[in-house]
């Protein structure tokens, strides 16, 4: 429970001032005036921030809390329980400190007599485009229990694709890191020791070229580090800052999905997301022309978004949703075709919805076989390198011999 601080005036006129415990500003709020006071000021005292809060604070509202909030939502409201009480409850049982303050705020309100979509969309970082247009399709329809369910398993399987992602790579970033370290070892401890060895033999100039690149990459790196440190972090910067301008980002969304060997993959996973959300939408009851406008922001790709809106405006004009798609040039021929017959035949969420499917199933299999193929990759990278800074560090020493004989 929460402790409040309050300022108020007794049935007197007297102002008093302390705390109380309560589970909600409703809950203070209602005891405050059951004891006879009259409320001035009300607010939540502040408690200390530790490290798992920060922790929390730093990762911010996943999508794995927003689903189990999504799917608890649709069971009390399929359950016939009102608004304000579906989220007092929600707020007291919900563990992410961030999420619960945003329900807070969202009960409060609605108690003002906002919508549900409309208190929603207060919150951008929290809920999405996708989310409140939902939401907001849902009220109009009166089937916000079933959006909210269709919403709780979009935020699954999209979780489930990442997580799936996250643990293909994992292991193939570790081996990276590993060799890494390894060089950075070498280049650190290793080298330094070679480099004294040969200073007593006699002049670097006789050292192999080999041997001399090696030795001045190591110089480099332990005399000069902060210069490279702050060239690599003012370079990200840089890049960083282009990518969030509109041009920046449209050319690096073009490179995702030119890459030789990482472009597909990237290609997929934005056709998934674009049929997924687009079949949530429409299953959901939104306009075709609402629902495209809320997947062009939310698939997170400029280049594909640039195609959507130009289906948008074709469909304006009176023409289908699959010519503009098949003229686009960024969708494959199957995924045309299903959204043709979807078309055609009524069941456009359902054909979207398969289609989704099916990529989910692609990126999986192809971050796999990536995966095994980037594995003997690395290692031998990782050799070859190694290999070869032994062998310069080596060089001289065989000279040596060679010229003793």
């Amino acid at each position: 429970m929460a402790v409040y601080e309050y300022t108020a005036r007794d049935t007197t006129g007297k102002v008093l001032a302390g705390a109380i415990e309560a589970e909600s500003d409703a809950t203070v709020t209602q005891k405050l005036r059951e004891m006879g006071f009259f409320i001035t000021n009300l607010h939540r005292k502040t408690e200390p921030v530790g490290v798992e809060e920060y922790i929390a604070r730093f990762r911010g509202i996943g999508l794995k809390d927003l689903a189990i909030f999504s799917r608890q939502f649709s069971t009390m409201v399929n359950a016939g329980l009102s608004l304000v009480r579906t989220l007092t409850i929600l707020e007291e049982q919900t563990t992410q400190k961030q999420l619960r303050e945003v329900i807070g705020e969202i009960r409060g309100d609605i108690e003002g007599g906002a919508t549900l979509s409309n208190a929603l969309a207060k919150h951008p970082r929290a809920f999405s485009n996708l989310y409140v247009n939902m939401v907001k399709a849902g009220e109009a329809g009166g089937v916000l229990d079933e959006v909210l369910i269709r919403l709780a398993n979009f935020l699954e399987k999209e979780l489930a694709l990442r997580q799936k992602i996250k643990s293909a790579t994992t292991y193939p970033v570790l081996l990276a890191c590993a060799a890494l370290s390894a060089l950075l070892f070498m280049t650190v401890v290793i080298i330094p020791q070679f480099a004294t060895f040969f200073k007593e033999l006699g002049s670097n100039a006789a050292l192999p070229l080999p041997t001399q690149i090696a030795m001045g990459v190591s110089q480099l790196i332990r005399h000069y580090w902060y210069v490279l440190v702050v060239g690599i972090v003012g370079l990200l910067w840089v890049l960083r800052a282009y990518v969030r301008t509109p041009s920046g980002k449209a050319a690096y969304d073009r490179v995702k999905l030119r890459l030789p060997i990482l472009g597909p993959v990237n290609k997929k996973i934005v056709i998934a997301r674009f049929s997924r959300t687009f079949g949530t939408l429409v299953a959901s009851g939104v306009p075709i022309m609402q629902a495209l406008e809320v997947v062009g922001k939310a698939i997170d790709n400029v280049v594909i978004a640039t195609a959507v809106d130009a289906v948008r405006t074709s469909i304006r004009e009176g023409e289908s949703i699959a010519i503009p798609l098949q003229a686009s040039g960024m969708f494959p021929p199957m995924v045309v075709q299903m959204v043709k017959v979807g078309e055609e035949t009524g069941s456009l969420e359902t054909m979207l919805t398969k289609v989704a499917d099916f990529y989910d199933s692609e990126i999986e299999n192809t971050v796999a076989s990536l995966t095994s193929i980037l594995e003997p990759i690395l290692i031998v990278g990782m050799g070859v390198v190694i290999g070869a800074m032994l062998i310069s560090l080596y060089l001289p020493i065989f000279n040596l011999a060679l010229s003793v004989k």
